[in-house]
């Protein structure tokens, strides 16, 4: 293949990712409700739950991330838990796309299938980065403190997260079909990974099965690492976060591409 040709492909998937990408974002404008509802969600644990960790700053002091402060360390956690909502509404999206015939008439169109899933993960990435930053504005008037670059990595660190998300649950939307299977798979797994990633509290404050199990956990390797970039930090929890993650992304867009393939063959 030559160069000329290398890049002609390459134009031409980075047209179809945009365009399919601004279908997903035009459709997302117009129901600002969504918008509002996840913007709020952070929000409100951020007013309503971070005031009771502040009876707990002694326990939570020794916590990697809480030396600096609880909502230091509270507020990472809650970035990561906004990341992972913004990337698995997309699955509903795609399940009624399919039973309405708008994935059927997409076989026709020579756009490549990566285009078809890189669009909306992109549309919800962005869903993520542009709201998280009032949230965070808000929360340095509760105290947070700022670290400009740790939070640039960490944001670029929760941007994967959510691609990744998003990636598997438009996979699981042309695999399962049914919305209402669907969403028990989406929302039976969301509490144990939640509650394993120790976004709300550290793992660390929890008995020894807990923190082995954790482990198992993508979101603890994203939690812990947002919590040590955060505080200005890039140690250990910081690259095992990013290898962890980056490669969970991989995998995810790979096996998602697939998909897409076969549904749209």
């Amino acid at each position: 293949m030559s160069t000329k040709q290398a890049n002609g492909i390459g134009h031409g998937l980075a047209t179809a990712t945009g365009l399919f990408f601004q279908r997903k974002l035009r459709a997302t404008l117009r129901q600002p409700i969504w918008v509002v509802a996840g913007l709020t969600t952070p929000l409100l644990y951020l007013a309503l739950f971070g005031p009771l960790l502040n009876s707990l700053s002694d326990e939570l002091a020794g916590a990697r991330g809480f030396a600096g402060g609880v909502i230091d360390g509270f507020m990472p956690g809650m970035l990561v838990l906004f990341a992972y909502g913004c990337g698995t509404g997309i699955g509903w999206e795609v399940a009624d796309e399919l039973t309405s015939g708008v994935v059927e008439r997409f076989r026709v169109t020579p756009a490549s299938r990566f285009a078809m899933l890189a669009g909306p993960a992109l549309r919800d990435m962005v869903m993520f980065l542009v709201p998280a930053a009032p949230v965070i504005a808000v929360a340095a008037l509760f105290g947070f403190d700022i670290r400009p670059w740790g939070l640039a990595a960490t944001l670029i660190l929760l941007g994967l997260l959510t691609v990744a998300v998003s990636a598997v649950c438009q996979a699981l939307g042309l695999v399962l079909k049914d919305i209402g299977t669907l969403a028990a798979v989406v929302t039976g797994s969301q509490l144990p990974l939640m509650l394993l990633s120790g976004v709300l509290l550290p793992i660390s404050l929890g008995p020894a099965w807990l923190q082995a199990l954790a482990h198992a956990d993508p979101l603890y390797y994203a939690t812990e690492a947002a919590r040590e970039l955060c505080s200005g930090g890039f140690g250990r929890a910081a690259a095992f976060g990013f290898a962890v993650i980056g490669g969970l992304t991989a995998v995810a867009l790979v096996w998602a591409t697939r998909v897409y393939r076969r549904a749209v063959a």
